[in-house]
């Protein structure tokens, strides 16, 4: 997944606009849902219930459910039940789309940041941390469909197949509503994250990716307390550590109070990731 990130397409154009001129011929036929093959995409009510409530949650609004849900499929179902539909094109696609739209967000938000810069910045935004953060807020874990053996395996929690499956998303969301429906939702869920990959020197703002998770997962927020500081003035080390609903991660170690922080909200993420995938 990673290796295709870096590539983005010249051009994008909504699928629901091609082939305009040519009205004797199906539009955009390879791209319209009503294009892909409908064999085990059967939905029944109360999945269509749930797809119905994550639309409202996440802010768009789908013509075609089928093609929705297959952004959730994970190819361990194909493997348990030799349907072949699943997610792996939608994210090959997904990867290209979330590519260009990033980089036009960052090219319109900073101009006075050479290339290299904003290349920092744009590897960072579509990385596998970042967009499995991303899909945790948006629920995604709750709506994939796993195979059996995927699902016991912890197949939920990791942080691949939530990134895969976020731009599995944002390839069916292209393909039904159109490219400008898809660069709004990008634009939407991605510009905070942009904001502080920048304010934290293209680094991850470790300390905003745990408080999301906490306010999620336990309606609550992460306390830091230092341990303790130690060295001269000019060379001072802040021990700082966090509680997250009750347990203590850490310390972590920095020059000063924010970095030891920063720190700590790493260490808390990484445990909390580990206990996610087991």
């Amino acid at each position: 997944m990673n290796s295709r990130r870096s590539r983005t397409p010249t051009s994008l154009s909504s699928p629901s606009r091609s082939n305009r001129t040519n009205r004797s011929a199906p539009e955009s036929a390879a791209l319209r849902p009503a294009a892909l093959p409908r064999q085990g995409l059967a939905i029944e009510p109360e999945r269509k219930k749930q797809l119905a409530a994550f639309q409202k949650t996440a802010g768009f609004r789908f013509k075609s459910l089928e093609l929705l849900n297959l952004s959730f499929i994970h190819r361990s179902v194909s493997n348990e039940t030799g349907c072949r539909l699943n997610n792996e094109r939608l994210e090959f696609l997904g990867d290209s789309i979330l590519g260009a739209a990033c980089a036009t967000l960052l090219y319109q938000k900073y101009p006075e940041k050479p290339e290299g810069e904003l290349a920092k910045i744009k590897s960072v935004t579509v990385s596998e941390d970042v967009l499995s953060a991303v899909a945790r807020l948006l629920q995604i874990d709750t709506m994939l469909l796993l195979g059996r053996g995927e699902e016991l395996s912890g197949g939920r929690g990791k942080k691949a197949i939530l990134a895969d499956t976020l731009e599995a998303l944002i390839a069916a969301l292209y393909l039904d509503c159109g490219y400008r429906a898809a660069f709004d939702f990008i634009s939407r869920i991605f510009s905070p994250e942009i904001d502080r990959i920048t304010e934290n020197d293209y680094h991850r703002d470790y300390k905003s990716l745990l408080q999301e998770l906490c306010q999620h997962h336990y309606h609550s927020y992460p306390q830091y307390r230092m341990v303790k500081r130690s060295g001269p003035e000019h060379e001072r080390i802040f021990w700082m550590e966090v509680n997250v609903d009750g347990t203590v991660y850490g310390p972590g170690t920095g020059r000063n109070k924010k970095s030891a922080e920063q720190e700590a909200a790493r260490m808390a993420l990484q445990a909390l990731e580990k206990q996610a995938a087991l």
